[in-house]
């Protein structure tokens, strides 16, 4: 399978970049800037930028299915990011693509019908990286793709113990946190497997 990969360089999209190859996938990178990691077999780089509807376009033609790692910076990337790739997909013929949200965008326990980021559950008090990723979400929702969004809980860097919970549309009851190498592996699973078709996925330990 040959994989378009955005946010690759980042903490959870350079492991799941890094599964891919060990699984003998091909992937094929949006990246700002090459760099000598990128040079190995199996890897494609196209340099250029997320909020480019013809990069986007570039980076899943060709490609079997569409991961993406990229968060929000503080700014509207990857709401624009979406906005170019929802037509790229279409045009190139691909449904399936697998992104990393946040445990904010799962629903909540304590209040039904809203988002836990608009609950007292979240603890979060800024709340513009949880919009932009309800945005992408109802975004996906509200389209004819395979999707998959993993959202993981406070997220640290750690081991790869491939042993964490999930569960659809919610947190894990008393998630606390799930490393970026188990957030990548989930990730990585459900791309590669198919898994968690058009649902949000709550992960913790």
């Amino acid at each position: 399978m040959k994989l378009a990969i955005f946010g690759g360089t980042g903490r959870v999209g350079k492991q799941v970049v890094d599964m891919a190859l060990q699984g003998g996938h091909e992937v094929q990178l949006l990246v700002r800037t090459q760099q000598d990691w990128m040079d190995q077999p199996g890897i494609t780089a196209i340099v250029g930028d997320a909020k480019n509807p013809e990069d986007v376009a570039k980076t899943v033609q060709g490609t079997d299915a569409v991961f993406s790692g990229l968060g929000t910076d503080k700014t509207t990337t990857l709401t624009e990011f979406i906005e170019g790739l929802i037509p790229a997909l279409a045009i190139a013929e691909i449904s399936r693509v697998v992104t990393i949200g946040t445990a904010g965008i799962l629903d909540s326990r304590t209040t039904p019908g809203v988002y836990r980021f608009q609950s007292g559950e979240s603890n979060r008090k800024l709340t513009f990286a949880a919009e932009q990723h309800a945005h992408v979400y109802e975004t996906f929702r509200d389209s004819d793709l395979d999707w998959t969004i993993i959202c993981p809980t406070y997220l640290p860097d750690g081991p790869l113990t491939k042993t964490y919970r999930t569960e659809e549309s919610m947190l894990p009851v008393d998630g606390k946190h799930i490393s970026t190498a188990d957030t990548a592996h989930c990730a990585y699973t459900a791309l590669s497997e198919g898994t968690f078709n058009r649902v949000r996925v709550g992960l913790a330990y």
